[in-house]
């Protein structure tokens, strides 16, 4: 099992940028895929951004493209989103969550382990 705490979110113009971390405890953190999730309200939660236990591999949403970049340092059992021209759309709670599966999924479901979330608001 694993543990998944984020950190990072807050209140930002849009343009502006904003790194979100989730730190993992627990089993061995190299031994998981990650990926970043994010709810809106009413909406449903959706894939943003996905990375393979060694690195190698990166999936982002079409919508993230070009502005997010997530990242992670397996030494540290961190993951990382990067956040860059970020837009009022993109405001949302932030989650990271952690799968054994592979290639990296893009659904919710497969995901078996997540983080409590954190809230990122961008203002227009």
């Amino acid at each position: 099992q694993v543990q998944l705490v984020e950190s990072g979110g807050g209140l930002v113009q849009a343009g502006g940028s904003l790194r979100l971390s989730c730190a993992a405890s627990g089993r061995t953190f190299s031994s998981y895929a990650m990926g970043w999730f994010r709810q809106a309200p009413g909406k449903e939660r959706e894939f943003v951004a996905g990375i393979s236990r060694s690195g190698g591999s990166i999936y982002n949403a079409n919508s993230v493209k070009g502005r997010f970049t997530i990242s992670r340092d397996n030494a540290k059992s961190t993951v990382y989103l990067q956040m860059n021209s970020l837009k009022p759309e993109d405001t949302a709670v932030y989650y990271c969550a952690a799968t054994g599966l592979t290639p990296v999924p893009t659904t919710a479901g497969a995901y078996a382990y997540w983080g409590q979330g954190t809230q990122v608001t961008v203002s227009s």
